[in-house]
Order: C-alpha cells, then sequence, then structure tokens
C-alpha cells in the first residue's frame, strides 16, 4: 500500500483490508472485485491485483511465506526495492534497502548525484548485517522525516557532521510538471440507486472499475471539486444528469454503492454527494 502512496493515505485502508483479508488464505480465496473494493481510494490498482495473485501463488506452495529476497521477487507486483525491505525487516536477511528517501540520503552525504546501480553499491557497503532490517528503516526514516527534498532538517540530523553537502543538492532531479485538465461526471439518481459504468477489462488504467460516466456538461450543477492522478491534477464537476444514452452501465441501489471497486475519484464523488 506504500508503493507511491503516503502514510496518512494508507493508515485506514491498512486496517480495514487486514480485518476484510486477515491471512494469505483469505485474501486468495476472496473475489477479485471485493479485493478492488477494498483497496478503492489507494489508487495503481495493479497493486491489489499483483498482491492477490501473490496470495494464491503462495497459498498453492503450502501457505508459507518467502524468508529471502530472492524468492520474495518471483512473487507478482514485488520488485527489487519491496524484496529487500521484507526480506530485512522480517526475516533479518542483510540486504540494503533503496527507495527515493535513502538515495537523496545517500547523495547528500557523499555529496555526488548517486543513481542508479551506484546507489545500491553504496547502500549495501553502509548496511549493519547485525541489524540490516533497523538500518534500511532508520534510513528511510531518516530521509522521509529529517533529509527532507526542499527543506532539510539538518540541525536534527543524526549524520550531519559527516554530511557532505549539509543541506545542499536540494535538487537532485527534475520535477515532473503537473498538467491541468477539467472533466465533467454525470451524477444519475432513480430510485434510491446511482448509474454508474464499469471500465472494459482490456483497459490499460483500472481495468474493471466502476464509475460515474462522463458528461459533455449537460444537466443542473450540482458539486465541484479537484482531485490529483500522478502527474494530473483534474477540475471535476459534476452534474445532475440522466445518464448519456451511448453509455452502458447499470443501475445501482446506494446500499451497494460501497461494495463495488469503485475509482478513487468516484468515491470522492459519491461521498461529497452524501451517497456513500
Amino acid at each position: 500500500m506504500l508503493q507511491q502512496t503516503r502514510v496518512a493515505a494508507v493508515l485506514g485502508h491498512y486496517e480495514e483490508f487486514l480485518r476484510r483479508f486477515p491471512t494469505a488464505e483469505k485474501l486468495a480465496a476472496a473475489r477479485e472485485a471485493s479485493v478492488l473494493a477494498a483497496w478503492s481510494g489507494l489508487g495503481y490498482y495493479r497493486r491489489a491485483r499483483n498482491m492477490h495473485a501473490a496470495a494464491k501463488i503462495i497459498v498453492r506452495n503450502g501457505g508459507k511465506l518467502p524468508s529471502r529476497s530472492a524468492e520474495w521477487l518471483l512473487l507478482p507486483g514485488i520488485g527489487r526495492y519491496t524484496a529487500a525491505a521484507i526480506a530485512s525487516i522480517a526475516s533479518g536477511e542483510a540486504v540494503p534497502v533503496v527507495d527515493g528517501n535513502v538515495e537523496r540520503v545517500l547523495s547528500r552525504v557523499s555529496g555526488f548525484g548517486l543513481a542508479g546501480e551506484e546507489v545500491w553499491r553504496v547502500a549495501g557497503a553502509l548496511l549493519s548485517r547485525e541489524q540490516p532490517g533497523d538500518f534500511n528503516q532508520a534510513m528511510m526514516e531518516l530521509g522521509a522525516t529529517v533529509c527532507l527534498p526542499e527543506r532539510p532538517v539538518c540541525e536534527a540530523c543524526p549524520v550531519f557532521k559527516v554530511c557532505a553537502t549539509r543541506g545542499g543538492m536540494k535538487k537532485l532531479r527534475a520535477q515532473t510538471p503537473q498538467r491541468k485538465r477539467e472533466i465533467c461526471y454525470a451524477l444519475g439518481r432513480r430510485n434510491g440507486s446511482v448509474f454508474l459504468t464499469q471500465r472494459p477489462k482490456e483497459a490499460s488504467l483500472m481495468p474493471g472499475m466502476w464509475e460515474l460516466p462522463v458528461t459533455e456538461g449537460n444537466g443542473i450543477a450540482l458539486l465541484t471539486l479537484r482531485h490529483s492522478i500522478t502527474v494530473t491534477n483534474y477540475l471535476v464537476r459534476v452534474r445532475e444528469a440522466r445518464p448519456p444514452e451511448d453509455v452502458r452501465g447499470r443501475w445501482v441501489h446506494s446500499r451497494q454503492v460501497a461494495r463495488l471497486p469503485l475509482t478513487g475519484l468516484t468515491k470522492k464523488i459519491l461521498r461529497a454527494a452524501k451517497i456513500i
């Protein structure tokens, strides 16, 4: 959940997800729609699908979780960083972890704009062999709370005396420019139900998720909100309107809506409209 998502946005979802799927067996046995519904609001839904697929593989292999990073790498959705983090923290394997925070700390301390394999080499050289999990967590936390991208809190840094830049090198990489876009959705309501449409299973973005249909602006203005997805900032307008005739979908009673795998934006709109 924490891959590309802030801790504050994850906390509530994490507890609810564990309540619904407390074991790999429970997760593996669940329908994909149920997993996506529990994940709704976190974005990057491929992570949920990969975790669901990984749980099925683990159960087929007897239910035993991997202990080494090389074994974790064999599961869907587990990359080098995640495999190393799990193996070092949960199993004590002496493997380094590199995320954006660790890369920034190492680049500032060394005075070089480290990148790619060089960052992993330096992280491995500094790694505590006795407490690799604690060391990796400390490095990630240092970058997340002290060695900040724009305004590092150098006076609170435990490695300030050995840091080559001491607050310099603030912009280690170019920021991706944010795009702006406007979009309008039709909120159709009838007898306690709302009209929703499902994204195609073959869609490249959020396949199979449910959302409100897009409209050209017909209907009564209901609400306006803002929503960000990766590098795009959306100005979202919602109008009370009948569903467009050329859009396929179905009417879903308000009591059943929250059980569907909704896109994060759709969930935000329906909450603002007090439907869920």
